[in-house]
């Protein structure tokens, strides 16, 4: 089943969660909402559901209109982050609510019950836990006992919240790729909501990227991260270096430093902030003559395939963030406090406002390096 939602709007008191919101999700894909905390990821997804009235806008489902419709009457399977089963239930007998509670003209017969049970904790890879209970199973276990007591009503939409967020980062990982399995054989129009861009870049068909009740940017998660629409994209997913300078007809000066800006050959002298991913770059050691930013070798971590080189500037003394392989690193044999000479190989530039203050990107996470 196809989703529309249409101009939807919500507030909370002056809080606006949603601003004028449109997205289409096509039958079968599974898409990711993407964002950081109080972005309006989930508030978007309960008014899908219909645990949320919005204020303004209309939902459609295979394109009638659902906005007016109850929860039970939109044959939605909501998964939890705190996998909400009831504890005082068998597995077997979680999976099995949903169908016993169904009208008794449209509940199935015990032996198709039993059936359907057994033919979703097999799907799942949990038909021998059919007899314990909730408290008797692991955190990942749990989760896929709740997205198999959603599918038991065999929804046309399923939505999940934050699925696998109370999870250690191992388990996390493994039920991500489990997903991913799961949808490619069932095909039921999905979306998830994630604060976390690799879980989303990982297992989406499509990833939206949303920041302040807005959607900044819809994509494949390839094109959401090689071309990110704005500074904020860029910023959330993944860490990325900030060079401040300005531009003048495609090229961008930082520093002493002339580097290519395609994107903004229209621009006249104008202010602007240049952003490379860490893997972006070429490195050596200095020599007389060489183009570049002189950069000091300030700490080198070579543990496993990418070796992490944190690197000062010394016309400014700003840190650069720079990834190359292990191999190469132990090739160059650099040593801490050298002189080094860097060039991104590959940056996208972003120009703004003459009063703008050189600040790191909203919503970047943890390790994101101004430069």
């Amino acid at each position: 089943m196809s989703i529309e939602v249409r101009n939807i709007g919500k507030r909370f008191g002056n809080f606006v969660a949603l601003d004028n919101v449109s997205l289409d999700f096509p039958t079968g894909e599974l898409v990711a909402l993407l964002g950081p905390s109080g972005c309006g990821k989930t508030t978007l997804l309960r008014i899908i559901a219909g645990l949320e009235v919005p204020d303004n806008g209309e939902v459609l489902f295979h394109g009638e209109n659902a906005t007016e419709r109850q929860v039970q009457e939109r044959n939605v399977g909501f998964v939890f982050q705190h996998y909400a089963l009831f504890r005082h239930m068998t597995v077997f007998d979680n999976i099995a609510f949903g169908l016993r509670m169904k009208p008794r003209k449209e509940r199935p017969s015990k032996e198709e019950i039993r059936d359907k049970v057994m033919s979703l904790l097999k799907l799942v890879q949990l038909d021998w836990l059919a007899d314990r209970y909730p408290s008797q199973l692991s955190g990942g276990q749990r989760q896929r006992i709740a997205l198999a007591r959603a599918l038991a009503v065999e929804p046309k939409v399923l939505l999940l919240d934050e699925p696998f967020g109370a999870l250690d980062a191992k388990v996390r990982k493994e039920l991500r790729r489990w997903l991913r399995r799961l949808h490619d054989e069932i095909h039921v129009t999905s979306i998830f909501v994630t604060h976390d861009q690799e879980e989303a870049l990982e297992v989406a068909d499509r990833v939206v990227l949303m920041n302040h009740g807005r959607v900044e940017q819809l994509g494949t998660p390839e094109q959401v991260y090689e071309t990110p629409a704005s500074p904020f994209v860029f910023g959330f997913l993944g860490n990325v270096n900030l060079f401040h300078g300005r531009v003048h007809e495609g090229v961008m000066e930082v520093g002493d430093v002339s580097l290519d800006a395609p994107d903004q050959a229209g621009a006249q002298d104008s202010p602007a902030v240049g952003y490379a991913r860490p893997h972006e770059f070429d490195i050596d050691r200095f020599s007389p003559g060489q183009t570049g930013i002189r950069v000091q070798l300030i700490r080198a971590l070579a543990v496993g395939p990418v070796a992490r080189l944190e690197l000062e500037r010394e016309d400014n003394g700003e840190m650069i963030e720079v990834e190359i392989p292990t191999d190469l690193y132990r090739k160059l044999k650099l040593h801490e406090g050298e002189t080094l000479v860097v060039k991104p190989k590959r940056m996208q530039v972003f120009l703004k406002p003459e009063s703008a203050t050189a600040q790191p990107v909203s919503g970047a996470p943890a390790g994101t390096t101004p430069a």
